[in-house]
């Protein structure tokens, strides 16, 4: 699908609206070092032009929006809009969620005015700047209807309403588009850009937060692309491809194709002896059913990938976006069933071959490579092995974890290896007494 042009730059536009310089966030962990998400960001943001922060999950793209917003305090460094710097909520920025974030109990009028109420803006004023903006973003005749009575794509409408009733500098996006169905998303994104590009939007620059890599390069003028644990600003890129931008463009695709290859290469310094930060039982693991990495492996090893697939090209017969797909195939390379490299992900030998085999044959090889390659695997069979009951509490390893990652992290990681261990038969969990033990998983 194409998608309208965006208006040309202006000339006039020289000295940045906002500059980010040397932010740090760290989250209070309760016990241990404090949890660093972001580490040294800088950058800057011109009038005139939409700017994309990409990255996976647990990257710090969304608190550093926040904290541009001056909704939370960074731990270091500091941020300006218009050369002053932010204290607190910042007036000339407004914020679309990802969660429509509307009052259930108020018309869509009434949610759209809210903001204008808050800055005590006259009522017959106000009356008049939500009116229009309602029928700006397409949901004029639809003033009185509550939020329970529009679908999705409509309850963004609402949202994106409320955020430029007030008239900012900066709009903020934070994954706007990712509760919503594809062709939903679509058509949003169409819509704003052509307010975009016609001038309608009473701002001057879009920030938006996505971990969409085509959505990236078709609203973008600038990428930044993220890292993640800690979140570090990895790269800039400059989107120059002509308007209107169509997927299937060659270029177009190209730049997909080099974006995920950046995201999938693999980490250099401390982390550069695998996929997963932290070493030992300190990787930080994702929660990806077995099913998703049989499914995957399967899907690689048929046609028309045979065994060597372009990530991009996966991804979209699937539907998986970046949160989707990046974390089951690296866990496929942690347990040595898969490869992944530029944006490519090859099956292994022992991939190719647990795709041949049978359900009790496929769950031996699993169970072999997780307590050969995942330390945390490795190490609650030694305890439990070791111990006269064969039995030991989750609480004795969560608290490992929590000693060197967030209660979140520690707690998604123990349940990963849960999962994992299930499936190939290593050992037992009960749920309700919280304990590992080796009785017989059946």
């Amino acid at each position: 699908m194409e998608i309208a042009a965006v208006r040309p730059a202006s000339t006039a536009d020289t000295s940045p609206l906002v500059a980010v310089d040397h932010v740090r966030q760290r989250y209070s962990k309760g016990s241990g070092d404090d949890l660093l998400v972001l580490d040294d960001i800088s950058l800057s943001l011109r009038g005139n032009e939409i700017v994309s922060l990409l990255g996976r999950s647990g990257c710090g793209k969304s608190s550093l929006l926040r904290i541009i917003a001056g909704l939370m305090p960074a731990s270091e460094g500091r941020v300006t809009i218009g050369g002053r710097a932010v204290d607190g909520p910042a007036e000339e920025v407004a914020m679309v969620f990802q969660t429509f974030a509307l009052f259930p109990w108020l018309t869509v009028l009434e949610n759209v005015e809210i903001g204008l109420e808050a800055q005590k803006v006259p009522p017959a004023e106000r009356h008049k700047r939500a009116l229009a903006a309602i029928d700006l973003i397409g949901l004029d005749g639809y003033e009185s209807a509550y939020p329970k009575e529009l679908s999705g794509g409509m309850r963004q409408r609402v949202g994106l309403a409320r955020a430029l009733v007030v008239h900012p500098k900066l709009l903020l996006m934070d994954e706007p588009f990712s509760a919503l169905d594809v062709l939903t998303a679509e058509t949003l994104r169409t819509d704003l850009l052509d307010l975009w590009s016609e001038g309608r939007m009473p701002i001057s620059s879009i920030l938006l937060v996505t971990h969409n890599i085509e959505e990236a390069v078709l609203m973008s003028d600038r990428i930044l692309v993220f890292s993640s644990n800690p979140g570090r600003l990895r790269a800039e890129i400059p989107v120059k491809l002509p308007m209107p931008r169509n997927r299937l463009d060659p270029a177009f695709r190209q730049m997909v194709d080099d974006i995920y290859a950046l995201m999938t290469a693999r980490p250099t310094g401390k982390q550069a002896q695998g996929i997963f930060p932290g070493t030992g039982i300190t990787m930080e693991l994702p929660r990806v059913s077995p099913n998703l990495l049989a499914g995957l492996m399967e899907t690689v090893a048929g046609a028309p990938f045979n065994g060597h697939a372009d990530m991009p090209a996966l991804a979209g017969p699937l539907q998986m976006e970046i949160d989707d797909l990046f974390p089951v195939a690296e866990t496929l390379q942690l347990l040595r069933f898969a490869e992944v490299a530029e944006g490519d992900i090859r099956l292994t030998e022992p991939g190719r071959r647990f795709v041949q085999l049978d359900p009790d044959d496929r769950k031996r090889l699993f169970a072999q490579h997780l307590l050969a390659y995942v330390p945390l695997a490795q190490h609650i069979k030694r305890v439990l092995d070791e111990r006269g009951t064969h039995a030991a509490p989750a609480s004795r390893f969560r608290d490992e974890l929590e000693d060197h990652m967030s209660d979140t992290y520690a707690e998604n990681t123990l349940r990963a290896v849960i999962s994992w261990a299930r499936y190939g038969e290593i050992f037992a969990y009960d749920e309700d007494s919280g304990v590992f033990s080796l009785d017989n998983p059946s």
